[in-house]
């Protein structure tokens, strides 16, 4: 009787095949952040497309600017213009009325000839508002061959003695030309350094007192700090430093005025620089009787005679002021 020998492996040995894990491929970046993007594939592809396109127009573009081609083709295109009829053959100078053309025309004059598409409008403009009696400019074509330039002037408000030149100004302070003393205009005189940047202050001074304004014949401008006016008649009128008080001295010099007459009285000039003191100073020759009763003062009156004093202020004096 055979016997069957049965061999055992032991466990050790056994291996139990287990099917392999691979790890899992994480989705590209890219990817992940055009899931997000509300679009279709197929409108993302165009979109890619559009900006691919604009960068390489965008690169073309900065080649050609960099090699002059755009300065070329624009100055072709200009010169083209011109020899089609559009070059610059008449200047019109507009909307002005007191300042001669001929300073603009002489501007402008150096751009004919040339194309219409040629000229530097805005550079043309800076040139005419360097022009003392411009106070705004404007350029512009007219198609075929003109070029239009309409001005608007600074309307001179007083004259400016200083240094002994006179100089017509606005209500800024701006010089617009000189003047000649024997064919002076009918405005204000302005005497004394820094006088022209006044004249808007003079103004609102003279606003405080409109029965006063029309006999104003000028004004000097004193160690830059306060005001002496001129009046037609021919008396000066010395007001206090600081703008309140000045105007407050001259709407009481106006009231005493209506009540008590006192221009044109004889009086070479009314002093009111201290507030306390009415000072009005008389022609040498003359007595304190013959100066006009001051009743609506509200200082005392002091009257005084002699001619040291300063000058009233003329075209033909000089500018240098002192204080009397």
């Amino acid at each position: 009787m055979s016997t069957a020998t049965i061999k055992r492996t032991s466990g050790r040995g056994s291996r139990v095949s287990q099917p392999s894990r691979r790890p899992r491929q994480s989705k590209g970046l890219m990817t992940q952040l055009l899931s997000y993007v509300p679009l279709s594939p197929e409108q993302i592809h165009k979109l890619m497309t559009w900006l691919i396109g604009l960068i390489v127009a965008a690169v073309l573009w900065i080649a050609a600017s960099f090699l002059g081609l755009p300065a070329m083709v624009g100055a072709e295109i200009s010169d083209l213009a011109g020899r089609a009829g559009f070059a610059v053959a008449k200047i019109e100078v507009r909307g002005l009325e007191r300042m001669d053309e001929m300073p603009v025309s002489d501007i402008a004059v150096k751009y004919v000839d040339r194309s219409m598409l040629s000229v530097d409008l805005d550079k043309l403009r800076a040139e005419v508002m360097t022009l003392g009696w411009v106070k705004e400019a404007r350029v512009s074509r007219r198609l075929p061959d003109a070029l239009v330039v309409e001005v608007v002037e600074r309307q001179p408000v007083a004259v400016w003695q200083h240094d002994g030149q006179l100089k017509l100004i606005d209500a800024s302070g701006a010089a617009l030309g000189s003047v000649d003393p024997d064919s002076i205009p009918d405005l204000p005189l302005v005497v004394g350094p820094q006088a022209n940047r006044k004249t808007e202050a003079l103004a609102k001074l003279m606003d405080a007192a409109p029965a006063l304004k029309p006999m104003l014949a000028g004004a000097t401008w004193i160690g830059n700090r306060r005001w002496d006016l001129r009046f037609q008649s021919g008396e000066q009128l010395l007001l206090p430093e600081g703008e309140a008080e000045a105007a407050a001295a001259l709407v009481n010099f106006a009231r005493m005025d209506g009540v008590d007459r006192l221009l044109g009285r004889g009086v070479l000039r009314f002093d009111m620089r201290d507030p306390s003191r009415f000072v009005l100073r008389l022609p040498p020759g003359q007595s304190k009787t013959d100066a006009p009763a001051v009743t609506s003062a509200k200082a005392d009156t002091v009257v005084t005679t002699g001619s040291a004093e300063p000058k009233a202020a003329t075209p033909a004096a000089s500018s240098q002021e002192t204080e009397g």
